[in-house]
């Protein structure tokens, strides 16, 4: 059995630029996750940032000196502004101040960051944080398309709460998303799924209890959807088979609603004929009442009574089909991971499995992020893992497809 883990922007060089601005406080983190997977990291701070967040605490995480000034008699002893110019694979501004971007946008280099940005080569990102009046002003959005048209990649801000009070957009968006966004510039996505044929399902299933009331799980079907929207990107073609959810469907995907595990499996039936991959990412309940009853059961007795049936295992009858698609399921458990997870990979016949840790409520249901424990087995027979560090959902489901895709090419 052999474990690894994801290194995606392994010896990659990345300048982070922080400006003034609450949304500074982030930035520990963004390093932090960043080296996690393998980047070097370097830290160049303005006078206003430094306001929010000392240079003493960015040195700390990300191992290296922190440069903030622009004539440091150190480092100019090597032009050292040049230096980290070209040092750089990619440089990063979170928070961009509507004052940093509107330097960037008329050229200016007036402290080190923006000398930074004139001098390198190397793709610039810009997070733009900022009141939400500010985001919205007439000369801020222009200095924005001003910078677009120069071919420097805007990361748009989120909406919501902000630190003065108001409400809208203008929030730096999360470290795990900025990394994201770091790994997308420095990636060229490969169509290693060009050709193929994905059915995935997703989200959780309602079982009536009668024309009000139902059982099902808190699934959100996030997961299911960023497989989706990473299958597409990757080059398939993809159904995507969605129980009761809110969420948007993504580009370019077939979506089918479906409500109890009886709509899902039909529906997955008929479209997994001429599937290559089938991923089984639904929560299904596995149970359903025997009889729904037509009206509302009135609430008469202390006491209630319900009798339960199994479901049909939908993952279960796709892989045993004469000529199954490549299946990969996923394990929700509480405990005992490798055990559960590789006893369903080998019960239910499966290329793959993933598996993750739902009583960890930073990774469980509904959130934003995941960490997986993929298993297979090689030609040999020799179960293999690969451990998914936490990271955003879209980079978990665009590594297991990848690991898919590998798995399919060797066999």
């Amino acid at each position: 059995m052999t474990v690894s883990h994801v290194q995606p922007l392994l010896n990659q060089r990345i300048v982070i630029g922080i400006s003034g601005g609450i949304a500074a406080y982030k930035i520990p983190e963004l390093v932090r996750r960043l080296k996690d997977w393998g980047a070097d990291v370097r830290c160049v701070i303005t006078q206003g940032g430094q306001a929010f967040i000392t240079p003493l605490t960015l040195q700390a995480v990300s191992g290296n000196p922190v440069h903030h000034d622009l004539l440091d008699p150190a480092a100019e002893a090597a032009m050292g502004h040049i230096e980290l110019a070209k040092w750089a694979d990619l440089v990063l501004i979170a928070p961009a101040s509507a004052n940093t971007v509107a330097q960037l946008a008329h050229g200016h280099a007036g402290d080190l960051l923006t000398t930074i940005c004139l001098a390198t080569a190397a793709p610039l990102l810009v997070a733009p944080a900022m009141n939400q009046q500010m985001w919205a002003h007439a000369a801020v959005q222009a200095n924005c398309e001003q910078l677009r048209q120069r071919g420097v990649q805007l990361i748009e801000p989120a909406s919501g709460a902000q630190a003065c009070g108001d409400l809208g957009a203008g929030r730096m968006p999360e470290p795990l998303q900025l990394r994201d966004a770091v790994l997308a510039a420095l990636t060229t996505i490969e169509p290693v799924l060009a050709g193929k044929q994905l059915v995935i399902t997703a989200g959780p299933t309602r079982e009536a209890i009668d024309p009000v009331r139902y059982l099902s799980n808190h699934s959100s079907g996030k997961m299911g959807f960023a497989l989706a929207a990473a299958a597409q990107q990757l080059g398939a073609r993809v159904t995507l088979v969605a129980g009761p959810c809110q969420l948007p469907t993504p580009a370019q995907v077939q979506r089918i609603d479906v409500v109890s595990a009886a709509d899902m499996l039909a529906a997955v039936e008929h479209h997994v004929g001429t599937a290559d991959i089938f991923i089984g990412c639904a929560a299904v309940a596995d149970y359903r009442p025997a009889v729904a009853a037509d009206q509302k059961i009135k609430k008469q007795h202390d006491a209630m009574q319900l009798e339960l049936v199994k479901n049909p295992d939908i993952l279960a009858s796709v892989a045993n089909r004469p000529q199954p698609p490549f299946c990969i399921g996923f394990a929700a458990e509480t405990e005992q991971l490798e055990q559960y997870a590789s006893g369903k990979l080998t019960a239910k016949k499966l290329a793959m499995i993933a598996a993750n840790n739902v009583s960890d409520s930073s990774i469980g249901f509904n959130s934003d992020e995941n960490a997986m424990q993929l298993m297979w087995y090689d030609q040999a027979g020799k179960l293999q893992q690969q451990h998914l560090d936490k990271a955003s959902k879209q980079a978990i489901a665009m590594a297991i497809l990848r690991q898919a895709a590998a798995l399919m090419a060797t066999s």
